[in-house]
């Protein structure tokens, strides 16, 4: 019997066979799928969904729920609803040795209780398993209570959840997670609290065939700008990185002395969620406030002659080296932002620029200027 022959007579035998049965996707299903897509995707971390439970509950009810010494971040959503996601110790210091490290440790670390840079150092984890999970159900009507949410806020006490979120009934659901291979291996649970009521909108799954090609339902177009054009995005205005010893970090102190390169004002990075370069920036003013102005790629400014040597930024302000100026020709108030004089620049803290605060009226006193990160 020749290849061709049989290659036939397997689709003639395979005509009749049902399709393979696929389980329809539910919202346990996808919120399972959505953790471990997210620690796969954003530590390499091997994480298995042993088992996962929906159950309801009363805003009284949620706090005998809490594991202790658990992770609280309070989320945000559609229509200013509030959720919770409560990290169980294991899964905690799981995560934060894969970030530190690279690897988790044999031993799992003692409890102790959470701190703010355990939360800020999880959100992107919290978000990444929350945006795959509300991805999933994109055309599921569940979508319209568990769509939205994103981190909001660590929460270090569990007796004030009840004068923070609102008294409504929740969907609960609970996972127990298998984390690490080998020896390294753990098992810890995360808990994901959402208002059963949801306020969020149904988004439509394109489907649909006419005369055997793809049609989008009506309104589609429309209905994708306004979700795309109404999502929010947080950037965040780099001015500079160091990389110092541990040491040398535990010694900070107030009025300690970085060192700068020379042309750091007109190297600002315009960075977005994990880092990603959006765009570059110089410093500046306009009308009184501080602000950043986009530069093209071919607009960029070569290095300062001697770029090599240090710009020094302490506590009270800025070092005597004379700091890069912007010298484009003064067309209009609005289009050019002139550098503001380097006695005027303290330290700013560079977690968020708050350009809305650009508008008419006469600018006060120029707020203390922190450097927020190294």
């Amino acid at each position: 019997m020749t290849a061709g022959t049989q290659t036939v007579m397997r689709r003639k035998a395979g005509a009749g066979r049902r399709a393979p049965a696929t389980s329809p996707m539910t919202p346990e299903k996808a919120l399972g799928q959505a953790f471990a897509r997210a620690a796969q995707e954003l530590l390499e971390l091997p994480l298995k969904v042993a088992s996962i439970t929906e159950t309801r509950m009363t805003l009284a009810d949620l706090p005998e729920a809490l594991e202790d010494r658990a992770l609280l971040a309070v989320l945000e959503g559609p229509a200013e609803a509030l959720g919770l996601m409560v990290l169980s110790p294991p899964v905690l210091s799981s995560l934060l040795e894969m970030r530190m490290m690279g690897r988790m440790s044999a031993s799992p670390p003692a409890p102790r209780r959470p701190t703010r840079t355990d939360a800020a150092i999880s959100a992107d984890i919290i978000d990444a398993a929350l945006a795959s999970f509300e991805a999933a159900l994109v055309g599921d009507p569940a979508l319209i209570w568990a769509g939205g949410f994103r981190y909001g806020s660590f929460l270090d006490d569990p007796r004030t959840l009840p004068l923070i979120l609102e008294d409504t009934g929740y969907r609960v659901f609970r996972l127990v997670l298998d984390i690490g291979v080998g020896s390294a291996a753990r098992e810890g649970g995360v808990l994901l609290a959402l208002p059963a009521e949801g306020r969020g909108r149904f988004v439509e799954a394109v489907v649909g065939r006419v005369e055997g090609e793809a049609s989008q339902p009506a309104g589609w177009p429309e209905r994708l700008e306004q979700a795309v054009m109404s999502a929010t995005g947080q950037v965040e205005a780099v001015l500079a990185r160091l990389t110092l010893p541990v040491g040398a970090i535990l010694a900070l102190r107030p009025g300690a002395t970085l060192p700068l390169a020379e042309d750091t004002l007109e190297q600002l990075r315009l960075e977005g969620p994990g880092g990603r370069l959006l765009a570059r920036a110089r410093l500046g003013q306009n009308r009184g406030f501080r602000a950043v102005r986009l530069v093209e790629e071919g607009e960029e400014r070569a290095p300062a002659a001697g770029a090599g040597s240090a710009l020094a930024v302490d506590a009270t302000g800025w070092g005597s080296d004379a700091a890069p100026s912007w010298d484009d020709p003064v067309e209009d108030e609005d289009a050019v932002m002139p550098m503001m004089p380097m006695a005027d620049l303290a330290t700013m803290d560079m977690g968020g620029f708050g350009l809305d605060a650009l508008g008419e009226g006469e600018a006060g006193e120029l707020p203390p200027l922190r450097m927020g990160g190294m």
